[in-house]
């Protein structure tokens, strides 16, 4: 059974930091390309960040870019997202991804960023 379940989201002030984790089960983690998307009221996913397979190399939305930064665990089939500097605009429903827009997905954490 194909499980991707998140954690670590929650309420935060401007500038706070949080770190998403993605548990993994079901399916051969290390071949996948992971990655984080997220979601704002009435708006579209869009992509947060991806690493890749094998090499662990990165790619960041413009709007993320030096704040935040994803990694994985091929050990441990997680992926991760730490996030600093946090502000309003990154409030959203994140969700871990595996294999790009028609690969299996989580079932998301909000992130709350007010004052």
């Amino acid at each position: 059974q194909v499980q991707l379940v998140e954690s670590g989201g929650g309420s935060v002030h401007p500038g706070g930091s949080l770190r998403l984790s993605c548990a993994t089960s079901g399916f051969s983690f290390s071949t996948y390309r992971m990655s984080w998307y997220r979601q704002a009221p009435e708006k579209e996913r869009e992509l947060v960040a991806s690493i890749s397979t094998v090499s662990g190399s990165t790619s960041y939305a413009d709007s993320v870019k030096g704040r935040f930064t994803i990694s994985r665990d091929n050990a441990k089939k997680a992926v991760y997202l730490q996030m600093n500097s946090l502000k309003s605009v990154d409030t959203a429903v994140y969700f871990c991804n595996a294999g790009g827009l028609k690969g299996l997905w989580g079932q998301g954490t909000q992130v709350t960023v007010s004052s």
